[in-house]
């Protein structure tokens, strides 16, 4: 389960920023990612969940917002979205020649709201 590492990573930032600017609760933390990049959402909200307890984070809200798969396609010269990441065809066209674009994004912070 990666995602442990990942929120890890996450309460890292928030403690430089706690320092940084003296904040003592975090109300909400905006994250994103790509839907191929392996991450897990029901693992990574778990893992914020059980890794709050106790720090300024508890209580705060996770937002997530997970990002597309996407491709271009050479036969049609069009970008698209994938509903199944295996897919090796273009959706619009069904042309092959295509090459992903999106959705592979790794975990980023977005923002967060304090007080």
């Amino acid at each position: 389960m990666h995602e442990l590492s990942l929120i890890q990573a996450v309460f890292d930032i928030i403690d430089d920023y706690a320092r940084q600017h003296r904040f003592d609760r975090v109300i909400s933390v905006k994250l994103s990612c790509g839907r191929l990049s392996g991450v897990e959402p029901s693992c990574l909200r778990f893992a914020f969940e059980v890794q709050a307890h106790g720090t300024r984070a508890e209580g705060a809200a996770l937002e997530l917002a997970v990002l597309p798969a996407a491709v271009y396609c050479f036969s049609c010269a069009r970008h698209s979205t994938l509903d199944h990441a295996a897919a090796a065809s273009c959706p619009l066209c069904r042309g092959t020649e295509v090459v992903l674009t999106g959705g592979t994004e790794e975990l980023k912070f977005i923002e967060m709201e304090v007080e």
